[in-house]
């Protein structure tokens, strides 16, 4: 019996060689898998990670209940116990962000509502010209643009999310920030008198308003990121973009 032994076990096939897999195999195939951790993401993700991924498959969803159904995932991960997600991170724009940036421009644009120095500086946008072209103040209009982008998404203050941009490339929070700003600061120089003081010319009347835009465009951009981000339903549905599904 015990001669047969050797023959038993010399007839016992090895699982890896009847399946073709040998030792080099193995190591072949744990190299790829090793490697496929950088394919598929860090090698230490975190919740910012995730919701990196989830914001990439909402954009590619085009069922928008599918959509509806990430979006609430996004929304039950910024709100998952000890992720900074909750209070530093903002997806969505709503109408409650342009109430607030209305409300920051407000503060924002009042103490120079009864500033003299507004009407000298506009006077003096207005006489500087190059060709007729008046630079200071074109130039000021660019500085309001870059400040606000500087704000938003370079100071660091949350991180902004730019999703659903009105045509493609305008990120909505900019385009409500400005504009919401801007018309407040034209009315409320209309209504308190302040627009046609002094009968200005057309030119002085727009550096005014631009002169009073720039504290209320800064003030409409703190009113809406400082609250965080807000309830409501996102706005994405108007974005103006043809190419869209939504």
């Amino acid at each position: 019996m015990d001669s047969d032994a050797p023959d038993r076990r010399s007839g016992e096939t090895d699982p890896g060689d009847s399946e073709g897999i040998g030792p080099e195999d193995g190591e072949n195939s744990s190299t790829e898998r090793t490697d496929g951790e950088d394919v598929h993401g860090p090698a230490e993700p975190d919740v910012d990670d995730l919701l990196a991924k989830l914001d990439a498959l909402s954009d590619t969803v085009d069922d928008p209940h599918e959509r509806e159904k990430v979006r609430q995932t996004i929304s039950l991960v910024e709100r998952m116990p000890g992720s900074t997600a909750f209070a530093e991170r903002i997806t969505k724009y709503t109408s409650r962000d342009m109430a607030e940036s209305f409300v920051g421009a407000v503060l924002f644009a009042l103490p120079l509502l009864v500033e003299g120095g507004v009407f000298e500086i506009a006077a003096w946008f207005a006489a500087t010209t190059v060709a007729g072209v008046p630079v200071l103040l074109f130039a000021h209009v660019g500085f309001v643009f870059a400040a606000v982008a500087g704000l938003l998404y370079f100071a660091d203050f949350r991180q902004i999310a730019i999703r659903h941009p009105i045509f493609g490339f305008i990120p909505r929070r900019y385009a409500g920030v400005l504009l919401v700003s801007l018309i407040t600061s034209a009315v409320m120089l209309l209504f308190w008198g302040r627009l046609h003081e002094g009968d200005p010319t057309p030119l002085e009347q727009a550096g005014r308003i631009a002169v009073v835009w720039a504290a209320a465009a800064f003030g409409a951009g703190l009113g809406d990121i400082l609250p965080g981000e807000s309830q409501g339903e996102d706005l994405g549905k108007f974005d103006l973009d043809i190419g869209d599904d939504d």
